[in-house]
């Protein structure tokens, strides 16, 4: 054998030896079970649509997809997590639309661009803006109407601080001519137990509220899709109210930066068969959800998209770190 074969024989050992382990990652994955982070409490819409949605995968990928909660700090934990996990698919997270604002308000040492890798979008949310039945604000009119005459004095609760449901509330009142007074919460759960023991006035949250409007405790002045809900169809859309609004924050499922390919794409794979599952589907029906399918390429998109928008939201609302 010559020289310059050897050498090429050589080259191509080393070359194999490189990428060797991360083929066998990819053969072998998933061999033990899978976190999954999400960003909101217990018992809400996110967690039971994503509880069935980690049922259904575990079964395609033959481990365990097991959920942990971690709400706060407007819904970026998970993401956070992801920047001292492992590249190993095992570590996974939801990405609500918080990560893509959360550069513009806070000091943070990691990129949602560059240190997320995004794997698919699963849904979005159906929204609205509820109060208690015996409330005297029986509509969204009522509701300006309040907030004009005591400036401040209206209370209303959402998921948290520069979440979608707060900064979205705020955009309204500005367009409103209104000045309301916020009061984050941690999750659904917590929002919905500040109205109904008369701590807020109102709140601004996904469908977690159905049952309690469905039971008569709760009434709906609108809500922010570009349709009425099915649901509620005596409540308005904030188009049909004449706000240009439209807001369903989609989110999906990212790893952490330097995952594989081959194993990003396994993950990918699993949960758009998990997600066209009817069990999902109708997980998702519960709450007026609907299934938002973006591949990864198509998600990746989607937040750089996002991250400009974003940051033209936070400008509008003065909210900008610094300011």
């Amino acid at each position: 054998m010559s020289r310059r074969m050897s050498l090429c024989c050589a080259a191509m050992l080393m070359l194999c030896g490189i990428a060797s382990p991360l083929s066998a990652l990819a053969q072998n994955f998933p061999a033990k079970p899978i976190k999954l982070i999400i960003a909101f409490s217990a018992g809400g819409p996110t967690d039971v649509t994503m509880r069935q949605l980690a049922d259904n995968a575990s079964k395609i990928l033959g481990q365990p997809v097991l959920i942990e909660n971690k709400p706060g700090a407007s819904g970026t934990l998970p993401a956070q997590s992801l920047q001292i996990a492992q590249p190993d698919g095992y570590t996974l997270a939801q990405i609500p639309l918080g990560v893509f604002r959360i550069g513009y308000t806070t000091k943070i040492h990691w990129d949602p661009l560059e240190d997320v890798t995004y794997v698919i979008n699963v849904t979005g949310y159906a929204f609205g803006i509820v109060v208690p039945t015996d409330s005297p604000l029986k509509t969204w009119a009522d509701f300006v109407a309040y907030a004009k005459a005591n400036p401040g004095r209206l209370t209303y609760g959402s998921t948290g601080n520069l979440t979608t449901p707060n900064l979205t509330t705020e955009i309204l009142a500005q367009q409103a001519g209104i000045e309301l007074q916020h009061v984050p919460y941690k999750g659904n759960a917590e929002a919905m137990f500040a109205i109904l023991s008369g701590q807020v006035m109102a709140v601004a949250d996904s469908t977690g509220f159905a049952p309690h409007v469905e039971s008569g405790k709760l009434r709906v002045l609108n809500t922010w899709g570009e349709k009425r809900l099915a649901k509620f169809p005596d409540a308005p859309t904030l188009k049909e109210l004449g706000y240009d609004i439209v807001q369903t924050s989609p989110f999906g499922i990212g790893a952490p930066k330097g995952t594989p390919p081959e194993v990003v794409k396994k993950l990918h794979d699993a949960f758009k068969q998990a997600m066209e599952d009817p069990s999902y589907v109708a997980a998702l029906a519960r709450y007026d959800m609907l299934p938002d399918y973006k591949s990864s390429a198509e998600y990746t998109q989607f937040a750089r998209e996002t991250v400009k928008r974003e940051k033209a939201v936070i400008e509008k609302l003065g909210l900008a770190k610094g300011k």
